[in-house]
């Protein structure tokens, strides 16, 4: 392979990998120096000259010839005029000699490894070129087309075709992909595994929400209203706390926007989320009835040692400040940053059961369980989802579910007896 064809191949292979021509011309130079420290020790006394436009490449050794005889033969830069004669028969003792070394001299080996060097440095610069660019995206919202989807992930294309991942766990659980469509995501971190970059996108970070509402509320763009904290259950429920600097916007409006004009867009592209917009405020009892919308909360108390907040409500509240499967409350815990249990306010209701009835049938640690969070009665127990127990408290799935089919059946015992009583008296 003459330089020629080597030149002209890597700067096209490095012109389709968007390597701009200094960059070129520093990566051909340091490869042919590498070749050259490699033949000669060092490369201090040679010129490299690159044409990368006609693929001309010139190596020139240059030397001060010196008396055979003399000590300084053997130094790298000196040459013996003997072998300077060789070159050109009229050369005498301190006249600098360059002398031209051909690419072929290095050897076929050589130049193959020069090649598949210069390959390997510019996939190295673009791996970094990657790496530098997504590292301060982190957050940001980009754009991609899907290329190939998994059962774990999905491949995305970005416009200069590199290659970012949507893992599955940062997908929203109603997304569906095919190869073409286009997907946004915000780039969720950026990892460097065997000396790769790996691009991770999410679609299920309060950071994207975050970043759709900047791009539809010109508001929050402008720093007028502040996003103070996002939490979601993605797919299903987000509650944003939005705080205005300016006392005449009204910051859930403004998000909402005129007839949900603004909020609307936000669901359409999170598969239509359900997404709570409150007023954040310093006051923290305020902040809590806002964030355990849509309910009212009769009374709390709140423990800040402790970080938990007792709230009690009426019953036809509680179902509604747990939310389907304990989302609201899940959510406004997290929003606040404490942890909420949620208790019927005191008095008798109709068709109702204590807990403490079913001490013969249920252990008493396992309705201490229950009532530190607030579920004191029997219809209280049925109102929470299974799931929504086990996370909240130390039962285990088993045992929730036996709470749950005494209490049925004490339900239907008691329906029954009333049945009979009835039919008795009519009689």
């Amino acid at each position: 392979m003459n330089s020629h064809v080597l030149i002209e191949s890597f700067a096209e292979f490095a012109r389709s990998k968007n390597i701009d021509r200094p960059t070129m011309m520093s990566i051909l130079e340091d490869v042919f120096r590498t070749m050259i420290r490699k033949k000669y020790t060092t490369d201090e006394n040679f010129d490299v000259i690159i044409n990368v436009d006609k693929g001309d490449l010139e190596i020139w050794r240059n030397r001060e010839i010196v008396d055979d005889d003399s000590e300084d033969i053997w130094d790298f830069d000196k040459i013996p005029l003997a072998e300077a004669q060789k070159i050109e028969a009229d050369f005498e003792v301190g006249e600098q000699v360059a002398e031209e070394v051909k690419l072929e001299d290095f050897g076929r080996r050589a130049v193959l490894m020069a090649r598949q060097t210069l390959i390997q440095r510019v996939k190295d610069l673009e791996r970094d070129n990657l790496y530098q660019a997504y590292k301060d995206q982190v957050g940001e919202i980009v754009t991609g087309e899907v290329y190939q989807v998994w059962s774990r992930e999905a491949l995305i294309l970005d416009k200069e075709e590199n290659e970012l991942v949507l893992p599955k766990s940062e997908q929203i659980p109603k997304d569906r992909y095919r190869k073409g469509d286009t997907v946004r995501a915000v780039v969720h971190r950026v990892e460097i595994i065997n000396g790769t970059p790996k691009i991770i996108l999410s679609r299920a970070a309060p950071a994207f929400l975050e970043r759709l509402f900047e791009l539809e509320v010109p508001e929050i763009y402008d720093g007028l209203i502040t996003i103070k904290n996002i939490v979601r259950e993605p797919g299903e429920r987000a509650k944003v706390a939005v705080e205005s600097y300016d006392d005449r916007i009204d910051p859930v409006g403004a998000c909402v926007g005129m007839k949900g004009s603004r909020i609307h867009a936000v669901v359409r592209e999170l598969e239509n989320e359900n997404i709570d917009v409150i007023n954040y405020t310093d006051n923290l009892e305020l902040y809590i009835q806002r964030a355990l919308s849509p309910a009212k909360i009769g009374s709390m108390r709140i423990n800040e040692q402790t970080g938990r907040v007792s709230v009690f409500l009426k019953p036809d509240q509680v179902s509604l400040a747990i939310g389907r499967g304990g989302a609201n409350i899940k959510l406004a815990s997290r929003l606040v940053g404490m942890e909420i249990d949620v208790f019927r306010e005191a008095g008798d209701y109709d068709e109702d059961i204590a807990l403490d009835e079913f001490q013969d049938e249920i252990e008493g640690w396992v309705l201490d369980e229950l009532k530190k969070i607030g579920l004191d009665t029997g219809r209280a127990v049925l109102a929470v989802s299974k799931e929504d127990i086990v996370r909240r408290t130390e039962l285990e799935d088993v045992t929730v579910e036996d709470v749950f089919r005494i209490i049925r059946n004490e339900f239907e015992d008691n329906e029954e007896q009333e049945e009979t009583t009835n039919s008795g008296d009519a009689q």
